[in-house]
This record gives structure tokens, C-alpha cells and sequence, in this order.
């Protein structure tokens, strides 16, 4: 167990979640409810969900509500909604990012918007938290779209040292809902937490010392730039209404912008 008594406050962070994660007749509109409490949102591009319509939709909505846009990368695979792994070369890899991140970028340019993260889905973002390579074919496609992307990435060793080696801005994702593994790395076997009260709890530690709970009963030390807050729990809109009441969050390169000391 960690010392907790080693205080790492966090004053800004980011609240994300999911849109357009739809497809067709299959509709997810309980996802909107969560926007008016974000300051950031990832729109699918149509490949694990999402069509045009449902993106452009995704894409007004976010508008009107002036939050950050990020594009929500995923492998082909509607009929696994992206929970299934796919083997591919790293010009596979690129030219599936550069495609996806491509389609909400110039989306987004008609009606004057732009997106400034890029955040990969269901076992895209499982593969890039645990492999360096795989993480870094990823982060090489974001970067050649634009230089400027954050790539939003599981907290952990593999997004700080991809950050490094592409040279290229990274966000630390947590969840509130799930459990961590002694090393910092997500608990895939855990089930999910739909317990507010015990939620809400892991933000107050987080915000108050950088940590969160891990399988063993204590502590574990992680960086953290954003929380996921997902649409598919129970309890989803009761934990972000009351996460917003703790601390209201701020966009990603807002928050840069204040450690760099631009923002007071």
C-alpha cells in the first residue's frame, strides 16, 4: 500500500464521454445526457458506430453546448461494437486512424469547429494501454493529421512513454467505476462499480492525493488529466451530476494551459 499522506492535489481535470455511438436503427440517446456536465466529447467516426447523420448530430449537439470535440477512433467491427481485438500491420493501423480522424476533422470544418483529441475505443484502447508498438503506430497516424491532437490514452507507463517517444500530447484516462491494478494499469477483470457513494469517494481521493484504489486494498499513484464517464452504467447520470458538484472540469489543453502558467 501507498503512502496517502503524499498529497499530489489535482485542481483542473477533464470529464469525458462517448458520442454518436450509434448505428442506424440502433439508437444510444441517453449519451446526450451526460453533455451538459463534460467539457469534452469523443464522436465515433462510423467505424465501431456511428453514421453520418448520427455524427453530424453529435457534432451540433456538441456545438451548442461548447465543449472540446475529439474524434473516437475504433476497429471495423459494428457487430462487436469494437470490443473484439484485430490483428493488424502498422500501415494498417495508420491508414485506419488517418481515415476515421479524418472524417471528423473535415466534419467538423463545415461548421467551423475543430477537434483537438483523438481517443481510441473498446479493444483499440485496451491493445494501446498495454502495447508500446501498438499504442505508438496509433500516435504516429494521430500526429500526422495534425501536430496539435492530444492522444487521449489508459493512465499509465505506455501513454507517458508513447507521449515521449512520437512527441506528441497525451491525456492520462481514469475511470471512477473501475478497479486498478498495483502497477496503475486498469483491472480488466474487476466488475465495474455502480455504486455512486463509492465512486464519488475514489474522485475525492483522486483529486486530493493522485491516487486510486487497486485490487489489493490500498492505493496506487497515477497521473490524471481526464475521467471517462461512461453511458452504459446505472447510475452514469447520478455520478456525473454529483462529480460536477466536487470540482467543474476544464478541457484538457485548458488545464496545460494553466500549468504552463498562460492561464491564472
Amino acid at each position: 500500500m501507498q503512502d496517502i499522506s503524499e498529497k499530489k492535489v489535482i485542481k483542473n481535470i477533464d470529464f469525458n464521454c462517448d458520442l454518436a455511438q450509434s448505428f442506424g436503427i440502433y439508437k444510444n440517446n441517453c449519451e446526450y445526457e451526460l453533455l451538459d456536465y463534460v467539457s469534452s466529447v469523443n464522436i465515433s467516426c462510423g467505424f465501431h458506430a456511428g453514421d453520418p447523420m448520427t455524427i453530424k448530430n453529435a457534432l451540433l449537439k456538441a456545438k451548442e453546448k461548447n465543449v472540446v470535440i475529439g474524434a473516437h477512433i475504433g476497429f471495423d467491427d459494428i457487430q462487436g461494437f469494437g470490443y473484439r481485438p484485430i490483428e493488424l500491420s502498422d500501415d494498417e493501423i495508420e491508414a485506419l486512424v488517418i481515415y476515421q480522424v479524418s472524417a471528423i476533422m473535415s466534419f467538423a470544418k463545415t461548421m467551423n469547429l475543430e477537434i483537438e483529441h483523438v481517443r481510441p475505443h473498446g479493444a483499440m484502447y485496451k491493445m494501446a494501454g498495454e502495447d508500446f508498438n501498438f499504442a505508438c503506430a496509433i500516435a504516429k497516424a494521430i500526429k500526422k493529421c495534425s501536430q496539435w491532437l492530444v492522444y487521449y490514452g489508459a493512465s499509465g507507463d505506455v501513454t507517458e512513454k508513447t507521449g515521449e517517444y512520437v512527441n506528441i500530447p497525451v491525456a492520462h484516462e481514469v475511470y471512477l467505476e473501475k478497479m486498478y491494478n498495483t502497477d496503475g494499469t486498469i483491472n480488466s477483470v474487476a466488475r465495474d462499480s455502480e455504486n455512486t457513494e463509492m465512486e464519488i469517494q475514489r474522485l475525492k481521493t483522486l483529486l486530493s492525493y493522485s491516487q486510486v484504489s487497486n485490487i489489493e486494498g490500498g492505493k496506487t499513484v497515477v497521473k490524471a488529466d481526464t475521467i471517462h464517464f461512461s453511458g452504459r452504467l446505472s447510475n452514469s447520470l447520478e455520478l456525473i451530476r454529483k462529480a460536477r458538484e466536487i470540482i467543474t472540469p476544464v478541457p484538457v489543453n485548458y488545464k496545460n494551459a494553466c500549468l504552463s502558467g498562460w492561464v491564472e
